[in-house]
């Protein structure tokens, strides 16, 4: 059975992707570790963070954290029972809840940020030129490009 290979150029930049995706993830979330926030629980703070006092519906985070309500709904318990969000009975719908940040949570969302700002300027924006960020915007943008994927 004959399977398809990737090119020299193809292989060097998937692994290149990988190797790199790891290492910076792995060094950011080891910035995270003195705060006691995983990056999973931090995303979910910063979209929070970003939604405002009113915060957002649980299947609306889970959606953008591309998990399943279940699986969303155990992480969310575990940020609420240490009192960084609140959940709140949706009051248009009586079985749908939304999710804010309390007090707590925004102090410890300002301080992540901090902490994420600094790696992601020494690991990552900090190494690449102008034009090497506006070619990787370009490959960002081709990859999200969900059109290009149903027209195959």
């Amino acid at each position: 059975m004959a399977t398809e290979r990737l090119t020299e150029l193809e292989d060097e930049a998937w692994r290149g992707f990988l190797v790199t995706h790891e290492r910076i993830w792995r060094e950011m979330e080891a910035g995270l570790v003195p705060l006691g926030v995983s990056m999973a629980e931090y995303s979910v703070l910063g979209l929070l963070g970003e939604a405002g006092r009113d915060g957002m519906r649980l299947t609306e985070l889970a959606e953008l954290r591309m998990m399943s309500t279940g699986g969303f709904s155990r992480l969310a318990d575990r940020l609420e029972k240490r009192g960084l969000i609140e959940r709140r009975r949706v009051p248009t719908d009586g079985r749908g809840y939304e999710i804010a940040l309390t007090r707590t949570g925004r102090s410890l969302l300002r301080a992540a940020w901090k902490q994420q700002h600094a790696d992601i300027q020494r690991l990552f924006l900090g190494r690449l030129s102008d034009e090497q960020l506006r070619a990787l915007s370009g490959v960002w943008a081709s990859l999200a490009d969900r059109e290009g994927d149903r027209r195959r």
